[in-house]
């Protein structure tokens, strides 16, 4: 393992240093005060001091300790994240500077919707950690929406358009847009609607729960909507379980096209009145507003958005 120096102050106004906190990192990433010093050429005594220091510097406890494992307290857990991202964005901004240090290092931290995250973004990291082989990246495939400074995600991947008021930056990858189908033995059964108000004879495979509105807004090729809001309602908060769902014979699935088109393709799932389809829905890169983006993250923002024009 690369031995870090442990000197430099954190700022003209703290009494930490830099070193102190790649001690403290070091020895929860290994689990104890022994590995934890080895990784950074320190004796087990060396850390423990300085990890003591730390603490009396903060007035807080960071770790529990026992004769069998180190374990982080509440505030060790929040003081571990904020010093990982400050280690990460020194070794990024030092990377920026010198020539010898052209690789990101680090974790990137991404949370994409189940269906994207499976069809599109799997498929990217193969060649984007090929290219950049010093990354580490974590991915949470959910349909939630995540608080990225809560929950400490680097960027997500969302699907529809963000609040106006929201403090997130946003770039668009595509746009993706949303029609109805059903599988072939569910429109045996039930038949095949004929016009819209049909829908409200069939069972809806509605996305959202709750107070989540359950109505379709579709519009024709000439510009005409129409809102389908009745019928038997199944609901989900996956759009993944929705098309496994009408691949099973469940009902009328809502989706962007991107979701199905190998479904339809093979005759799994047949489109339904082609002269309706939903409003386009920007597939977005969203990431918290920042003086400097780190470059692990402009460099995956940009991979992406050329994977997908050129694919």
């Amino acid at each position: 393992m690369r031995r870090l120096s442990i000197a430099t102050p954190c700022s003209p106004n703290s009494n930490l240093d830099l070193g102190t906190l790649r001690i403290f990192v070091a020895i929860v990433e290994t689990g104890s005060f022994v590995s934890g010093g080895k990784a950074l050429g320190l004796t087990r005594s060396a850390a423990g001091k300085a990890m003591a220091r730390l603490e009396a510097h903060l007035g807080t406890r960071l770790l529990h300790r026992t004769t069998r494992m180190v374990s982080m307290t509440v505030d060790g857990e929040r003081f571990f994240q904020r010093c990982v991202q400050i280690l990460q964005d020194l070794e990024e901004a030092e990377a920026d500077i010198r020539q010898d240090l052209p690789q990101p290092k680090g974790t990137l931290r991404i949370s994409v919707t189940e269906a994207y995250g499976r069809i599109v973004v799997l498929p990217f990291l193969k060649s984007f950690l090929e290219t950049w082989s010093e990354l580490d990246v974590e991915v949470n495939l959910s349909d939630r929406v995540v608080d990225l400074v809560e929950e400490g995600f680097d960027l997500s991947i969302r699907i529809g358009d963000i609040p106006a008021d929201s403090q997130l930056i946003a770039r668009t990858v595509e746009h993706a847009q949303p029609y109805l189908y059903a599988s072939a033995s569910y429109l045996k059964r039930f038949g095949e609607p004929a016009e819209p108000s049909d829908l409200t004879n069939h069972q809806r495979l509605v996305y959202g729960l709750g107070v989540h509105s359950t109505g379709w807004n579709l519009v024709t090729s000439s510009g005409s909507e129409v809102c389908i809001d009745g019928g038997r309602k199944l609901r989900f908060d996956s759009g993944e379980a929705i098309r496994e769902s009408a691949l099973h014979g469940m009902g009328v699935a809502y989706l962007p096209s991107f979701l199905v088109d190998d479904d339809v393709e093979s005759g799994r799932l047949v489109r339904l009145l082609p002269n309706y389809g939903g409003k386009r829905l920007p597939i977005q890169m969203v990431y918290a507003s920042r003086n400097r983006l780190a470059q692990k993250v402009r460099l995956f923002i940009d991979g992406l958005v050329k994977h997908r024009r050129e694919n």
